[in-house]
């Protein structure tokens, strides 16, 4: 009787599922040793010296199925664009995730190679949730001075935790096909008005009254998942999301389409996709408007929307210009604010969301972003996600007339006029 050949202890694990009649088995791929110590002893080492240096951190531990092979494919793939570049490191860390260090290499070759990685391993396996960055995103793209803060705290903390803070927050699945085929089947009976929420835009330099620039019309996500998906984490899967937010997108447009003259006397901003701008259903809301209501509609484009369809964009800048809409690039950063040119993109506004690391920021950074900001003089800045004083502070210092947030909305019901909220919190900061 044939016995099945057993390999011998001292051999490498092979996959032999994969193997077929006649192949060779190949070796499965071991986990990397990983180099947290060594990449802390860089980055203390250069921190007099980051300008220029920038960060692109992989969050393979998101991945619901490790494959330790897609490291070396990672490794080329960053090594097939650094051939003039200054300087590039790669260095695995012990919860999975790879993080590139690098300088002299174009932003877009950057992007390009990124987003491949994101898609090809999204193809393959799901995400279990955001990124430490609360991204949804399996890359983030950074300069580290801006971010060196954080980066060391999070490599730090990788002994402490295993780097899994981002898979914390998380205890529901992530959406599936079949889920989400239900939730459209739901939505297209639902009513969404209980879930469309506004926030106000407002000038803070305005000083006799509290002048709203406009108001940001969106759905709250997380209130309507709770209500048409409980089990299911909508936000986990991005491209799944993007699928979902296509659909919410239209459903906000036909309901808009009831009742267009709430757009009479006032602006009023939407999160739409650039595929949805593009739309049957967009038209459909377009032909109902008049050259007047179009001048008051903003159409917000998130800064990953345009980078990944920057030629879709353009189609969107040329349609928004000859029907008269305004544009709003939404998710910016400093990093974003200083590469960016607002006003060739055609940008009539642009978002920024506050986070408390700004103030972490040099002087010779902090001066860089305020020129930044007086040089784009057709585009008007936006200090969004103000949950604090301090957010309206560094708008107010930096040159930002416009902000929005929690605390902007707290102010508003006191009745306080912000501009005198400002003055007061400057007296108390400067003590």
């Amino acid at each position: 009787m044939t016995q099945l050949h057993r390999p011998r202890d001292n051999r490498p694990a092979r996959d032999w599922v994969r193997v077929k009649p006649g192949e060779k088995a190949t070796a499965v791929p071991e986990r990397p040793q990983h180099d947290d110590e060594r990449l802390l002893a860089l980055l203390h080492s250069a921190k007099r010296e980051l300008q220029g240096l920038r960060l692109v951190h992989l969050h393979l531990s998101l991945l619901k199925d490790k494959n330790y092979g897609d490291v070396g494919a990672i490794r080329r793939a960053f090594q097939d664009i650094s051939e003039n570049s200054a300087f590039l490191q790669i260095f695995s860390l012990s919860n999975d995730d790879v993080l590139i260090l690098y300088k002299g290499i174009k932003f877009s070759s950057i992007t390009d190679v990124c987003q491949k990685i994101e898609k090809l391993l999204l193809s393959r396996t799901q995400a279990t949730g955001p990124n430490p960055y609360k991204e949804d995103s399996l890359y983030s793209i950074m300069e580290l001075s801006l971010n060196f803060v954080n980066v060391i705290r999070f490599i730090e903390g990788l002994g402490q935790d295993g780097g899994s803070e981002g898979g914390k927050h998380k205890t529901k699945p992530p959406i599936t096909i079949e889920e989400l085929a239900k939730i459209e089947r739901q939505m297209a009976i639902f009513d969404l008005s209980p879930f469309m929420l506004n926030q106000p835009v407002v000038n803070l330099r305005s000083e006799d009254r509290n002048e709203r620039e406009y108001f940001e019309l969106y759905i709250a996500v997380k209130t309507l998942e709770e209500r048409l998906s409980p089990d299911f984490d909508i936000t986990a899967n991005r491209w799944l999301f993007n699928y979902f937010t296509a659909n919410l997108d239209n459903s906000v447009l036909k309901a808009l389409n009831y009742g267009v003259d709430f757009l009479k006397g006032q602006r009023i901003g939407l999160n739409l996709n650039l595929t949805t701008v593009m739309s049957a259903a967009f038209v459909k809301f377009d032909e109902r408007l008049t050259a007047e209501l179009r001048d008051n509609v903003v159409l917000e484009i998130n800064k990953s929307d345009l980078v990944e369809n920057e030629a879709l964009y353009r189609e969107v800048v040329d349609f928004a210009s000859q029907r008269g809409y305004k544009i709003c690039i939404d998710g910016l950063t400093p990093f974003w604010v200083t590469h960016m040119d607002l006003e060739y993109m055609a940008a009539d506004y642009a978002k920024i969301f506050w986070s408390p690391d700004f103030q972490e920021m040099s002087e010779e950074e902090l001066a860089s972003f305020g020129d930044r900001i007086s040089q784009q003089e057709n585009c008007r800045f936006i200090l969004a996600r103000c949950g604090t004083v301090s957010g309206l502070l560094f708008a107010y210092k930096h040159g930002i007339d416009l902000v929005q947030g929690r605390m902007v909305d707290n102010i508003l019901r006191k009745g306080v006029n912000l501009a005198d909220a400002i003055k007061t919190a400057k007296v108390m900061d400067d003590e």
